[in-house]
């Protein structure tokens, strides 16, 4: 479906239904002037993932501050969909975002929104530059908590706090939850400078949640080139520790 659709086709995403509320009537207010249609709101940005993922859209109006998920975070995670919609971030005043966003060209609407300034958002938003993932990963406060995972079409949101370990294998990385293992498309590298403080690298292709470490114990040299191995909390599974890395058996006192 092309995004050149008759009517624009517009998302509200606000944590507050009072925000939803204001915006909706003004949108109402610029359907005078302007072609469009709200399909969709949603108070959170899982739920606005979930909307997106069975409707339509061509722009959507995203808070910035939300609880469980912030709305760059829920950016980065809309951009993995197949036909991501322009987003147009809507805050109070946040000086740090507001630099950010000038600094990259990013468009925002400042809370309370404006009539005018909503329509001439809105009217130019066919024609802006799509975000890109670099930039939303530089304009973030903090690591998201969630990974986004592709399965059978659609995006499945894996929270950070319940993966055990991520390994690299070919191009993917394996990430592991008491549950399950899933499969994320991205750099090993990138995921460990963006969770450094809560995952430690054990091997040049793993990183292991701190929290999930049990106990390290002696294995065999088979079971990696220090011998040592990581036991992970909730899992039977080993997981060997290289000699370079195994200055981390000390950071834990364990050696």
């Amino acid at each position: 479906m092309t995004k050149h659709a008759q009517a624009l086709r517009v998302v509200i995403a606000d944590d507050e239904a009072p925000a939803r509320s204001r915006i909706r009537d003004l949108l109402e207010d610029c359907a005078a002037t302007l072609a469009l249609e709200i399909v969709g709101e949603a108070p959170s940005g899982r739920a606005l993932i979930e909307v997106l993922q069975r409707t339509p859209a061509d722009v959507v109006l995203l808070d910035i501050r939300m609880p469980e998920m912030d709305g760059v975070e829920a950016a980065q995670h809309i951009l993995n969909l197949p036909d991501p919609p322009s987003i147009i971030f809507t805050t109070a005043y946040d000086g740090y975002a507001l630099r950010a966003f000038d600094l990259h060209a990013v468009d925002y609407l400042l809370k309370p929104i404006r009539l005018r300034r909503l329509q001439e958002a809105l009217s130019r938003v066919r024609a802006i530059t799509p975000l890109r993932q670099e930039v939303l990963q530089q304009i973030a406060p903090e690591p998201r908590k969630h990974l986004p995972v592709q399965e059978r079409g659609r995006v499945v949101l894996v929270p950070v706090e319940r993966i055990l370990y991520m390994r690299a294998e070919l191009k993917y990385v394996t990430i592991r939850t008491a549950e399950r293992e899933y499969l994320l498309e991205e750099s090993l590298t990138r995921l460990e400078q963006e969770f450094r403080g809560c995952f430690v690298r054990i091997h040049r292709s793993c990183l292991v949640a701190r929290e999930y470490v049990e106990c390290f114990e002696r294995g065999s040299e088979a079971a990696g080139e220090s011998g040592w191995v990581v036991k992970v909390r909730g899992l039977d599974e080993r997981l060997p520790v290289s000699r370079r890395q195994q200055h981390v058996i000390k950071e834990f006192g364990r050696l």
